[in-house]
């Protein structure tokens, strides 16, 4: 019983990990304003940088990093800790990548729905990107150089998000991973997806701004 208390505990401490909201705190302490009712109305980095600089937008793309690091540090080693008695039959290394698979997921519905933004948030792609770097090295660079890439051809960071998403979908089925790493980023890759919905629909009507350009004027569907 200890156990699944202290399970369900560290994935709310990862969770929170998540729900800091940077992009809203940037807003506020540098700005005077609620980013939720600028640009695209999303809490992220992008949206920041066009609304606050590009000062702000760098913090704010590391913190989310940072968040996503962290909750894969912390669960590695807090589901290893010698006093976590594992249930008759099972031992700290079949379980924890199953934590730190269910951790990782945490942290990126923690940014997405932050508690502390009535469940409103970014689109969770710099937090993945911490997530993988923690999780896999070489799955967090391959996405990272897919990112660089697609946004240095096309100066659209939502197609990039999900390209990079999608490599590490592939780069984690090629390579050797536990499987709960791999379903941790198959499913971590297609929530940022889907997070991108809006921004899917705005691709195929040709409306998507570039970097440098001025975000939609989400009215209908904010926070996606």
């Amino acid at each position: 019983m200890v156990f699944w208390i202290a399970s369900v505990a560290g994935l709310a401490i990862a969770y929170l990990f998540g729900s800091i909201p940077t992009g809203y705190l940037a807003g506020r302490l540098l700005g005077g304003i609620d980013i939720r009712e600028h640009g695209s109305r999303s809490t992220g980095a992008t949206n920041v940088l066009r609304t606050l600089g590009k000062g702000p937008a760098l913090a704010v793309l590391l913190v989310d990093v940072l968040k996503g690091v962290a909750a894969i540090v912390f669960a590695r080693w807090f589901y290893a800790l010698p006093f976590l008695t594992h249930p008759t039959g099972l031992d700290a290394q079949s379980l924890v990548p199953w934590a730190v698979c269910l951790a990782g997921l945490a942290v990126l519905l923690g940014h997405g729905r932050s508690i502390w933004l009535n469940f409103t948030g970014g689109k969770s792609a710099a937090t993945g990107l911490g997530v993988l770097l923690a999780l896999s090295w070489p799955i967090g660079m391959g996405a990272a150089a897919v990112f660089c890439v697609v946004l240095a051809l096309s100066r659209i960071v939502s197609l990039s998000s999900m390209l990079a998403a999608l490599t590490a979908i592939a780069v984690a089925c090629a390579l050797e991973q536990p499987l709960p790493y791999r379903l941790l980023v198959i499913a971590g890759g297609l929530y940022v997806i889907a997070r991108h919905r809006a921004n899917i629909r705005r691709l195929l009507a040709g409306t998507e701004p570039r970097l440098g350009q001025s975000g939609p004027e989400a009215k209908a569907e904010p926070q996606t």
